[in-house]
């Protein structure tokens, strides 16, 4: 690891190099928390060398038509698993900073022009925990000197998930975290972690917890009555309570409701792991007020996903830049329209039954769905489906079906990538895809859709045997 760490100091430095060296810069990057941040870290970068540049949001299937015209291009949580090389021309100069397993090897020379690919699984680290595409960007930007965006790589790495086997950060991640506390910027606790702590009353969060369907699970009845037996009160006089406003006595007595609910839904060789699922680290912005979105970085990157499912990337860049009081109103009118469109769909898709069982896998295929919230719905519906089984979404695009993952955390600790499986499966049909071990998603031709469910679910088996 350490030679791995001297390496990835020296590729940062001629990154550095890379950019100081350019004129104009254009910067791709992904369509989510981790990469919208990333952006914005480069961005502000960019903006404190005085050196003029552009930035794109695009989604993977978007790569390939990239123009390498500007004077340095930048890939940031994108790049590694498409095949950018092919574009390169003479007088191209390419900087790919990302986690996603890579297509090229580490010792890749380019055909032409001048590239340099910085991926955390050439020295060894893992791209799902050690470290972000966000992160990787607030590296750079460290070497140039600006600490104070440490907390923009950590707010990428929560919304990328990268915390959640563990229930706490680890690697290039951790330091990233040493750095924003160091700063003052973030206040890192351990606590219960379940979604909401600033922002949702008690009853709320609750009904909506569990990557195991509970009997509170969406049931607001059964949350009010296991709270009140536990003592919980759930008003600070007109107020309701949220997570954040329990005592440390309340929140034991809430771990151990929770812990043996879930005991009793899961099989027992998961016990040992729900503990992480219920309790680990949270980190909070503290300049921030409590109560807001902005606060728990959790929540802070739930928001800057809904921007942009929403076609606002470039509100939730302006925020994440430092523009949270000006563009409140704004973001709580995007949240409150995306809130609405969600329960609207979901009720629409339970209402028509849209759910279809595979042995290995659920499904739902909804053609009139917005593509950009497949992802988020297919999460909700976990609650109403298996937990044993993933749940996917189908969605159609002008030039085929998106297709978005989404399991239970419990899954990835039986050594499931789901990731992994989406992009070669994808492949088979003539798509792309890749992703996390929990949450990912692919592009494919639509008249293959049944193929590609097919081979999904027989490659879910497969590896439940050799498991």
């Amino acid at each position: 690891m350490a030679m791995g760490m001297d390496e990835l100091r020296l590729a940062l430095r001629r990154a550095r190099e890379m950019v100081e060296s350019s004129e104009t810069v254009t910067v791709y990057s992904h369509t989510d928390c981790d990469g919208i941040t990333a952006a914005t870290v480069l961005s502000k970068v960019l903006e404190r060398l005085d050196m003029d540049h552009e930035v794109r949001i695009i989604n993977i299937n978007e790569v390939p038509e990239v123009e390498l015209s500007s004077d340095l291009t930048i890939f940031s949580d994108l790049g590694s698993g498409q095949r950018v090389h092919e574009n390169l021309k003479s007088n191209s100069r390419v900087l790919i900073l990302d986690h996603h397993p890579p297509v090229r090897k580490m010792n890749f020379t380019a055909p032409s022009g001048d590239f340099l690919e910085i991926n955390p699984i050439f020295y060894g680290m893992d791209g799902s925990t050690h470290v972000s595409g966000g992160g990787l960007t607030y590296l750079l930007a460290r070497e140039f000197g600006y600490r104070d965006l440490s907390w923009m790589g950590l707010l990428a790495a929560v919304g990328d998930m990268q915390n959640i086997t563990l229930g706490k950060m680890e690697g290039l991640n951790r330091d990233i975290l040493q750095d924003s506390v160091s700063e003052g910027q973030i206040e890192c606790q351990s606590d219960l972690t379940i979604y909401g702590r600033h922002t949702r009353p008690l009853v709320n969060a609750l009904s909506y917890f569990g990557d195991v369907t509970l009997p509170t699970t969406n049931n607001t009845n059964e949350c009010i009555a296991r709270l009140k037996n536990l003592g919980i009160p759930l008003k600070n006089g007109e107020s309701q309570r949220k997570l954040c406003d329990l005592t440390d006595d309340e929140k034991r007595k809430l771990f151990n409701e929770i812990y043996r609910m879930m005991v009793s839904e899961v099989p027992e060789r998961y016990h040992r792991y729900l503990p992480r699922l219920i309790l680990g680290e949270v980190y909070e912005l503290s300049s921030e007020e409590r109560y807001t979105v902005f606060r728990d970085l959790s929540e802070f990157s739930t928001a800057v996903n809904a921007c942009n499912r929403n076609s606002r990337w470039k509100l939730a860049m302006e925020i994440i830049g430092g523009d949270r009081k000006g563009k409140r109103d704004e973001l709580e009118d995007v949240l409150r329209d995306h809130r609405t469109y969600l329960a609207v769909t979901l009720d629409e898709i339970m209402d028509e039954e849209l759910i279809r069982d595979m042995e290995n896998l659920q499904y739902f295929h909804a053609p009139g769905v917005n593509t950009a919230v497949v992802g988020t719905v297919a999460g909700m519906l976990l609650g109403y489906g298996d937990w044993r089984r993933p749940m996917i979404g189908l969605g159609e695009t002008a030039d085929g079906l998106k297709v978005s993952l989404r399991c239970s955390r419990l899954l990835a600790f039986d050594g499931i990538h789901f990731g992994s499986i989406m992009r070669r499966v994808a492949e088979k049909v003539g798509g792309s895809g890749g992703g996390h071990a929990t949450a990912c998603g692919a592009y494919i031709p639509s008249e293959r859709e049944r193929e590609f469910l097919e081979l999904l679910d027989r490659a879910i088996k497969n590896v439940k045997v050799n498991g």
